[in-house]
Parts: structure tokens; C-alpha cells; sequence
């Protein structure tokens, strides 16, 4: 006879502490709540009275199938299908259910990573406004999606306080993205004052006007995974690790994290004093919609379209790549945590990089953009001037206490990229259809 499968899983959980339900992964097998007194005790029961209002980990099912026999295997298979549909939308999307109706400014709002937030915010019931320069490349994700049809965007400089300070008083936000940034390395090289006034000053001026703003509960300052002092061995970074940079990007970047770190300790939220403040430090970002100059998938794009040569500035180097969909889940969590009942466990700094185990270099990239797209001619060249070889980020803090998890892995990374743009170029009108389309993936791809 069968074991009750009620008690066969339920010998097996290990209960979160109640903080941290809301966020874990649904991936980690001891992300399992108890199973109701009301379950059905029996298989037949939970066939006649159709899925319960939780989610059991594949863990827990096969070793329930172990316990119950063979036989039932199938309708197990079954039941946890049913579970994580009943689930999708009530259990893992709960940072959404926290954004929903919060008023958001988000700078750098006509960038690509901008538009992807922004995009994903409003379609959540999110408030958006946004404050950014005007988009600087034709064409742009701002543009291609329409998204000054969706949200008031005021066209100013993060370098002018009393711009930043007025849109923010304006609009009196519960949360502020700062996506704002000078976010390219060779262009650091030629505009090093410049970029520091963009990436470090900048910050300042966020961070000044949402002391002062009272209805500003929380800010997400994004940097770079090159804010770390890398010793350029294969260890990956974590979050206490010192920070440094040779280039003025990645001097630009940490010295904006002290700047984050200087805010958070001398007006603590906790004392009301300013909004509690975290700071995400993700890889290279790749995705649909990035024209930027001197990147690597909107130059290998240029090249594809336009039948030219691209050169490549050492092909052999590793990068974390991912997504730019895994960055925005992250950043759209942290913001959600900011108003949480205890925003002191997200005000701080995290990594956020791709979970791949494999290396990808640009070559690798390179390639697998080629095979799922077209091949352009590539060239390879010395680049003169110094850049990190090899980075790669600890992620676990995010991935254990934050509950963030990449849904794609590179491969699957690469292939969106590839038929986002593709079908970009077919039709170019579709490019928010195309968008909307992949957010709902990967919202898809993280409840399962």
C-alpha cells in the first residue's frame, strides 16, 4: 500500500525563515513551504481534489515517488506541472506585486538597459517617469519601442543638481533606478573628466536630491563588475572585495560606490535621515535593442547588416556575460526589497553575474551569435590600450539571500539576442512586440 504523500513530503522540507520566503529562488530545494492540513493524504485524494495552493520542489516529488512507488510517478510528474502554474503568478513574481503602483524614477531611462526596465515596471502596473539625456544612437530602444508613449520622460543631465533635484521633487517617487551612467570604457580613456562627473557626481546628485525628497524610501545605484581592484587571477569577486580601477570607467564606477557608501552611513535610513540605498554590480550585458558605439553585439550587428569586416580587441578575453533581462530581474527585486519590511537586508551591495560555469570568451560570443544569426567577416587586432582580461563575479550572496537567479544560461542568452535583432530587422515596427515578447520569457522561465 501506498505511503500518505502528505507525510512523505513533508519528512523532507526544510522550512525558510519567514524573511526570506518571499525572495528565494524557486530553483533551491529547500525553498519548500510545509504542506496545509487541509492536503490531500493520499494520491487519489490529490487526484480527486485537483492541486494545492503551494509549490513542491522536484526534490521532494522524486523522493515522494521513491516512497509511494513507481506507478504513481506519472501523476507526480503531473501534480507538480499543476503546482507551478497555480503558483507562477501568486508566489515567485511577489517583487512585482510590490512594485505594483509605487512611483518610479528611473534614470538613464532612453538607454538600452533603461528601456528594458522601464518596459518591464510599466507593464506591472509600475508608475514610471523617467530622466535621462536624449537617446544618442538612431536607431535606439527608445525609439524602437515607443516608450515615450508609455511613460513622461524629462530630457536633462545627471550632471545638473538642480535638474535632477526638480524632476525628483516633481514627481515625489517611492523608489529611484539609477541606470544614469557613462558606461563605456575606450570613451573613458578620451573623456576621463567627463565620464567621472557622469558616473561619480552624478550618483551624488541622485543620492543628494533623495535625501532631501521625503517620499523617496529607497535608491538601486547600478556600477559595474569592474569596480573591483582585479588582480586578474581565477577566483571569481565578491562583495567585500576591495575596489580599484585603472581605467576612468572603472575608477568613475568605485569611486561612485564610495560615494554610495558615504550616503548610507551618513543618512541612515533606519533614522529617516535618507532612503535606504543598494547598489548592484553586474557583467556585460547583452540583449535586443543596443546600438551602442564600441560594444561588442552592436558592432557585430553593424557589421552583420551592413556587410562589413569587424574587428575584435582581444578575442580571448572572458567576460560575464548575460542577459540584460537577468540584470533588471535583479535590479527590480532590490527595489521591491527597499520597501519591504526590513529594507536593511537589501541596502547593500550586490553581485549580480551569470551562474554558467563555462568561460565565454568574446570569441565564443562571437560564434555562437553567428550560428544562430548571420556571420560577418572578423578580424582580430592587439588592442593598445590596457583592459581587464578576466573578470567574473560571486554571485551567491545575491543568489542565497536575495532569491536572484538567472533564468537563461548563455547559450539561450546568445540565441534571444540573435532573434530579437533578427526579427528587429525583418520588421522594424515590432521591435516592442518583440521586447514584451522576451520579458514574458524569462518572467515565464523564473516561476517554473
Amino acid at each position: 500500500m501506498a505511503r500518505p504523500l502528505a507525510s512523505a513530503v513533508m519528512r523532507r522540507q526544510n522550512r525558510p525563515h519567514p524573511r526570506q520566503q518571499r525572495f528565494l529562488p524557486i530553483r533551491l530545494a529547500e525553498d519548500v513551504e510545509p504542506l496545509p492540513v487541509h492536503a490531500p493524504a493520499t494520491l487519489s485524494d490529490w487526484r480527486k481534489n485537483g492541486p494545492i495552493e503551494m509549490w513542491v520542489s522536484s526534490f521532494n516529488l522524486l523522493s515522494a515517488i521513491k516512497e509511494t512507488g513507481e506507478q504513481n510517478s506519472h501523476l507526480i510528474s503531473s501534480i507538480s506541472k499543476q503546482i507551478r502554474r497555480s503558483n507562477a503568478m501568486t508566489r515567485i513574481p511577489e517583487f512585482e506585486k510590490a512594485l505594483s503602483g509605487k512611483k518610479v524614477l528611473v534614470t538613464g531611462s532612453t538607454g538600452f538597459t533603461g528601456g528594458w526596465a522601464c518596459l518591464w515596471l510599466k507593464s506591472i502596473g509600475a508608475e514610471v517617469r523617467g530622466f535621462s539625456l536624449a537617446p544618442e544612437t538612431a536607431p535606439s530602444l527608445y525609439d524602437a519601442i515607443a516608450l515615450k508613449d508609455d511613460i513622461e520622460t524629462i530630457i536633462a543631465d545627471i550632471r545638473d543638481y538642480d535638474a535632477v533635484y526638480q524632476a525628483v521633487e516633481a514627481f515625489a517617487p517611492d523608489l529611484i533606478l539609477h541606470l544614469a551612467a557613462q558606461p563605456l570604457v575606450r570613451r573613458s580613456y578620451r573623456e576621463p573628466v567627463s565620464t567621472f562627473a557622469v558616473n561619480a557626481q552624478g550618483t551624488a546628485h541622485v543620492l543628494e536630491a533623495a535625501r532631501h525628497v521625503k517620499s523617496v524610501r529607497g535608491v538601486v545605484c547600478i556600477t559595474t563588475d569592474k569596480v573591483y581592484k582585479n588582480n586578474e587571477w581565477a577566483w571569481p569577486y565578491r562583495e567585500n572585495d576591495p575596489l580599484g580601477g585603472k581605467d576612468p570607467y572603472s575608477a568613475s564606477k568605485a569611486a561612485a560606490e564610495m560615494i554610495i557608501q558615504s550616503y548610507a552611513a551618513s543618512y541612515p535610513w533606519a533614522t529617516g535621515e535618507g532612503p535606504a540605498i543598494a547598489t548592484a554590480r553586474g557583467g556585460n550585458i547583452i540583449g535586443g535593442g543596443d546600438w551602442s558605439e564600441d560594444r561588442l553585439i552592436p558592432d557585430f550587428v553593424r557589421a552583420a547588416v551592413n556587410g562589413q569586416s569587424m574587428t575584435l580587441r582581444y578575442p580571448d578575453a572572458t567576460r560575464p556575460w548575460q542577459h540584460v533581462l537577468a540584470l533588471v530581474h535583479g535590479y527590480l527585486m532590490l527595489l521591491a526589497g527597499l520597501i519591504s519590511d526590513d529594507p536593511g537586508r537589501y541596502a547593500k551591495a550586490w553581485n549580480l553575474g551569470p551562474q554558467d560555469l563555462k568561460h565565454y570568451s568574446v570569441r565564443d560570443v562571437l560564434e555562437l551569435m553567428s550560428a544562430h544569426w548571420q556571420r560577418p567577416n572578423l578580424e582580430y587586432m592587439d588592442n593598445p590600450l590596457p583592459e581587464a582580461g578576466a573578470l567574473a563575479l560571486d554571485s551567491s550572496l545575491a543568489r542565497n539571500q536575495l532569491g536572484w537567479l538567472p533564468a537563461w544560461d548563455t547559450d539561450r542568452v546568445v540565441t534571444e539576442t540573435a532573434a530579437w535583432y533578427r526579427d528587429y530587422y525583418k520588421d522594424p515596427s515590432a521591435a516592442r512586440e518583440l521586447t514584451l515578447r522576451q520579458i514574458d520569457a524569462w518572467r515565464k522561465d523564473i516561476q517554473e
